[in-house]
């Protein structure tokens, strides 16, 4: 017979303070958008995931017209088949427009890059994929079953990857596209020439196992950086093509050829984007002839001179300048499967226009909310179209457009500005999760601006992500150096992707013959390589010699080892996770190498500084910076509490023999797993009828020394694997030559990466969620209050490493008011000042989560953080719900 669940009153669950009573406690800052923006919010909650296949339709058709042909200038040529034959849609009530699809929350596949997915059921070719390690996350994830996630078919709908609806007629269209990319896409390509690298046995394994989250080359290839919109705001399109015509004629006959078709390239891809613009401007033409009310009318009109001036020129006023960096923004979403375009420092780069129109009368603060307001629905409106393992398991359907504040100027002074407190207010008026922000924190910025950065956090959403600039800085030197990089240039850096620290470059905006110097990034997808490796599953392979336990294959060569003592398991460890490396190290390079061949970047390329003046796309090192491999990593706090519970209870007390505690972790300390019972983290689990068998034990893992405690028994563990991991990663080269480094979040990794983990020796238990980000405590661990979690978490140099992740849980009431602000900002400047990189909150009585999860219908618009991005509640899958309910609640600081 089974107990009873346990609950939030258990043990299991820990507050650090008085337990909230009486009745839920809302968040503290609440305002409403103007109206024409809570019309244009309740359409996108009414309003589904969407795929569409005209996209894909329109690239393939011209693809294979033109076979032998140039690759790049064969790319350029279907992008802008599919750019121009975009169905153009503009919304009632819309101040920019454009999107990836014509519908509002629209989306599409990309079979150049992986078709496999979309065909695996559907045709004898592919049911050899459908056992294929690389689709195992996609078995172990859980969707959000609210919002706008389409997670079942219904009439004339298809659920596809548990979040898209693809009408039905249009499915024998997918599958006819994706049938021409048989062995010709990226992802069949990549796999034929990576079964060569020796070891890919293991890689293969491991990918089944998920130990490894899934390959980059073809699933997100670009993405995780940030955006450079200088060379349209500064020449406009025909003025960057204009660029690409004399370039064609300077090295056309001269080595090096490639330089030549890369120019072609942008300009053909160019006049593709010239007839998606213009296409939207007849369209608002055509609205507007058909509107009977006079001022929306007069809008669509404006828009469609808007749009055909920028079909050519720079922007004249910053609406233009919005508009146009929207248009591009999109434009290189739409050229590859992205998540992460960031559009870094843009309140810095849209200044001069802003400021030029307020003081010439043209824009006022009215307006000016209006518009960023406006900007905030279309980027919440971004969809990324991947499988369930990706959209659900790493992306909780989030795109992770950061959006960075602060920071330093070239000169080195405080680059906040007036525009970037409206930034932050209108995301207190509008708050949505995209674009989510991050306020790059420096001693110089003005505390005027700093607690308005804590007035927004206290909205509860979990932006601004508080980032220290100094500890960036740092990283970055260390890591571009050997590429040019300088103490001026530094200061460009930014956010891509929800938390990867990103090189820019300062560019010369000319307006008005006054230049000014704007950031921008500067090179690729800095997050690309080894993606999300499953330290717990690693440990759980030495533990029981190369095998994984869920499935009882074998993963690793087996070790052979009896683990005599801890240095004898820290030492396999260490081993298995090199090996680890080194096989995902070589077949990702490969799988990037193909992606450069066959779906190299054009519009992307050409903004990033210096691919336009060198002629090189971004895969042939034509960015100013090329470092940008890393090793991602899962569970990373997990893996620290279980060596130290070994360290403690097997070999310093020997309170228990190795063999105990494996036979205690495949009968889970007595506890029915997760994945049966549907409940992932620690404070909901039903107990065997063996409970009493294992209660001592259990009880002892949970017992030993915990990460958050300002505890030197575990910090010193902590602080050896942060050294020795950052230290090995410069052991493993990218395509581009250049040694890998490290980066540690978690995105939603953590859910179903426990999900596919048996239990662990820190006395988490099987199938639950992972601790998440990088230096948060596991959930209910944290005990000593913040400032014990602020010393275990900076007991290393955060500079080693790409970022860190801390992510707390604090009730409203903790910081309410004007001294609660004031208490607020100095407990994130502590952490901070101790040499923290990063600190997220969200503000939010859990007793709010646990009723939202229970009644969802009541919270369509409820946002909480999970790990550097912020998402609808109902839009979470339970993995990450269980887990974020779960954390320790912070109701005094």
């Amino acid at each position: 017979m089974k107990s009873p669940q346990t609950s939030m009153d258990s043990p299991l669950y820990n507050y650090f303070g008085p337990r909230p009573e009486g009745e839920i406690q809302p968040r503290e800052v609440k305002r409403e958008p103007s109206a024409r923006i809570a019309r244009a919010r309740q359409l996108y909650f009414d309003t589904k995931s969407s795929a569409s296949v005209e996209f894909p339709y329109w690239y393939t058709r011209k693809w294979e017209e033109l076979d032998g042909e140039i690759t790049m200038v064969r790319r350029a040529e279907a992008l802008k088949s599919a750019f121009s034959h975009i169905t153009p849609t503009i919304f009632p009530g819309e101040l920019l427009v454009m999107g990836k699809a014509h519908y509002l929350r629209g989306s599409y596949p990309m079979p150049w890059l992986s078709e496999a997915y979309f065909m695996a059921q559907e045709d004898e070719m592919y049911k050899e994929a459908l056992e294929a390690g690389k689709i195992s996350a996609d078995k172990v994830t859980t969707m959000g079953q609210g919002g706008g996630n389409v997670t079942k078919s219904t009439g004339n709908v298809l659920s596809i990857a548990g979040k898209f609806g693809l009408r039905k007629e249009e499915m024998p269209v997918l599958l006819q596209i994706a049938r021409k990319w048989f062995n010709k896409s990226v992802d069949d390509v990549g796999h034929k020439y990576e079964q060569l690298v020796p070891g890919y046995k293991e890689k293969e394994e491991i990918m089944r196992a998920v130990i490894c989250m899934f390959d980059s080359g073809y699933t997100l290839p670009q993405g995780r950086e940030v955006m450079n919109y200088y060379y349209p705001l500064q020449f406009g399109i025909e003025g960057i093509r204009k660029i690409c015509k004399e370039k064609m004629q300077e090295t056309a006959g001269y080595p090096d050829m490639d330089r030549m078709y890369f120019y072609k390239a942008i300009n053909i891809m160019l006049e593709g984007l010239q007839s998606w613009i213009r296409n939207h401007a007849g369209e608002a033409r055509f609205m507007a002839s058909l509107e009977k009310d006079e001022t929306q009318a007069a809008e669509y009109l404006d828009m469609a001179g808007r749009l055909d001036w920028l079909a050519e020129n720079p922007p004249r006023t910053f609406h233009d300048a919005l508009q146009l960096v929207w248009i591009f923004h999109v434009a290189v979403l739409n050229e590859d499967a992205i998540s992460g375009l960031s559009p870094g420092r843009l309140g810095q780069v849209l200044y001069p226009y802003w400021k030029r129109d307020v003081e010439n009368g043209i824009l006022n603060r009215e307006r000016t909310l209006e518009l960023l307001e406006c900007m905030r629905m279309k980027f919440t409106e971004l969809d990324c179209f991947a499988s369930m393992g990706v959209v659900g398991g790493v992306l909780s359907g989030n795109t992770f457009n950061n959006l960075c504040i602060g920071g330093l100027t070239k000169d080195g002074n405080s680059a906040a500005n007036e525009l970037e407190m409206l930034i932050l207010e209108s995301a207190i008026t509008n708050d949505n999760p995209q674009p989510t922000l991050s306020l790059l924190y420096d001693e110089k910025l003005p505390d005027e601006f700093l607690y308005k950065g804590i007035e927004c956090t206290k909205i509860g959403t979990g932006y601004p992500a508080w980032v220290n600039n100094r500890v960036a800085m740092d990283f970055l030197l260390n890591n571009y150096k050997n590429e040019g990089m300088g103490l001026e240039e530094v200061r460009a850096w930014s956010i891509g992707g929800c938390l990867e620290t990103s090189p820019g470059s300062w560019m010369p905006l000319e307006l008005d013959g006054v230049v000014h110097y704007i950031p921008g990034g500067s090179a690729p997808a800095t997050s690309v390589g080894v993606h999300f490796i499953s330290l717990p599953k690693v440990l759980e392979a030495v533990l029981f010699d190369g095998l994984d336990m869920r499935t009882g294959r074998r993963v690793y060569p087996s070790h052979g080892l009896k683990l005599e003592s801890y240095d004898l398991v820290w030492e396999a460890f260490q081993k298995y996770f090199s090996l680890t490396v080194e096989v995902l190290t070589l077949t990702n390079n490969i799988q990037h190498d193909i992606w450069g061949k066959i779906s190299p970047s054009i519009i992307n390329s050409m903004l990033k500084p210096d691919c336009l003046e060198t002629g090189k796309d971004i895969s042939r090192k034509g960015s100013r910076y090329n470092r940008t491999f890393n090793v991602e990593i899962c569970g990373g706090v997990n893996l620290v509490n279980s060596l130290a519970s070994i360290r403690k209870n097997v070999f310093e007390d020997q309170n228990f023999t190795l063999d105990t505690m494996r036979k205690a972790i495949v009968e889970n300390f007595g506890y029915i797993p997760a994945p049966e019972t549907g409940s992932y983290s620690l404070t909901e689990q039903r107990k065997t009828n063996d409970y009493g068998n294992w209660l001592k034990i259990h009880k002892q893992c949970l017992d030993a020394p915990k990460y958050g405690n300002s505890d030197q028994y575990v910090d010193s563990i902590f602080k050896e694997w942060q050294e020795w991991f950052s230290a090995m990663c410069e052991n493993y080269r990218s395509i581009y030559d250049e040694p890998l480094y490290s980066c540690q979040i978690s995105v939603s990794t953590h859910g179903p990466m426990g999900a596919v983990t048996m239990a662990t020796p820190d006395g988490r238990l099987g199938g639950t969620t992972f601790s998440d980000g990088s230096v948060s405590a596991y959930p209910g661990t944290d005990k000593n209050g913040p400032y014990a979690l602020f010393t275990s978490a900076s007991c290393y140099n955060h500079a080693l490493s790409q970022n860190s992740q801390l992510n707390m849980k604090i009730h409203p009431s903790a910081i309410q008011g004007r001294e609660g602000a004031r208490k607020f900002l100095e407990l994130i400047k502590a952490y901070l000042r101790k040499g923290g990189f990063h600190v997220q909150f969200n503000v939010v009585d859990s007793r709010m989560l646990k009723d939202a999860q229970e009644h969802p219908e009541n919270y369509r618009g409820l946002m909480v953080r999970v790990a550097g991005f912020t998402q609808y509640w109902v839009e979470l899958g339970k993995q990450i719900q269980d887990e974020v309910i779960a954390r320790t609640e912070y109701t005094t600081i």
